[in-house]
């Protein structure tokens, strides 16, 4: 007996039809935005430090989807195909404005560089640099890069009152890496990190129950406990850890566990 499609039957397939072409439109739309933050704004291992990965993530996930589904609930046959049109116009204008927001809001909150801070490495983030500041900055930190993140590490204090200052400053959430007046090349604080950062067989002394992720990480680099060195790592709302070649100081590895256990 042959089947006959009734005129909703046809409706629904008409509708996924549509929908299913705007989210192929939507998905390479945001394939060729990906790179863009998640190769430049968010470059491994700040696709997970920063959370660039999960933001991007949830964008697409809501534009994407969204879209779509809008216009599966337009697409209706009793509408003339300029008010189809119309609708359909307006569905892409808003998708991409909020593509466009969103995409700004990521680069607002785009990691700029690792810092060293006395006795930790700290993520800077656009967001987190007050922009009156960056005059002050030494010459080739006056602009925040926009090729990805750089290092940096913070100068000694002047005196005592410049230690006050940014004392008070810092317990206001301006921390001492978000500060371009305190900014000085990474090289130039290679003595600190050597003096500050920790042979990482303390760490596993310390903490046995991290042996194995740490022996797990050494074991994918090459590379033997006693020629590491370690350094706690701050991002936005957690600590990790980053391992350093004992010799040439050159971080090699980003790990999600607590330094200090807590």
């Amino acid at each position: 007996m042959k089947t006959v499609l009734t005129p909703i039957y046809l409706t629904v397939a008409q509708r996924l039809r549509l929908g299913v072409i705007h989210l192929v439109l939507s998905l390479i739309v945001a394939l060729l935005v990906a790179p863009v933050v998640l190769g430049v704004w968010y470059p491994a291992p700040y696709r997970l430090i920063s959370g660039g990965l999960y933001l991007f993530s949830l964008l697409v996930v809501v534009d994407v989807m969204l879209g779509p589904l809008a216009t599966m609930v337009v697409s209706k046959p009793s509408k003339s195909a300029r008010e189809w049109r119309t609708d359909v116009a307006l569905i892409v204008l808003v998708q991409c404005a909020a593509l466009a927001y969103g995409l700004w809001t990521l680069h607002q909150a785009r990691p700029v560089y690792m810092a060293f801070e006395i006795d930790r490495l700290r993520v800077v983030h656009a967001v987190d640099v007050p922009p009156e500041l960056l005059p002050k900055a030494p010459e080739g930190f006056q602009k925040l890069p926009l090729g990805g993140p750089g290092w940096v590490a913070v100068r000694p204090f002047a005196n005592i009152a410049e230690r006050t200052e940014a004392t008070f400053a810092a317990l206001q959430g301006v921390h001492l890496a978000f500060r371009p007046d305190f900014w000085m090349p990474f090289e130039q604080a290679n003595d600190a990190v050597r003096h500050e950062a920790k042979p990482l067989n303390d760490l596993i002394e310390r903490e046995p129950q991290l042996r194995q992720t740490l022996q797990q990480a050494l074991e994918s680099h090459g590379v033997s406990a006693s020629d590491v060195l370690y350094l706690p790592l701050l991002s936005r709302t957690a600590f990790w850890t980053a391992l350093f070649h004992a010799k040439t100081l050159e971080p090699f590895a980003y790990l999600p566990i607590d330094p200090y256990g807590e």
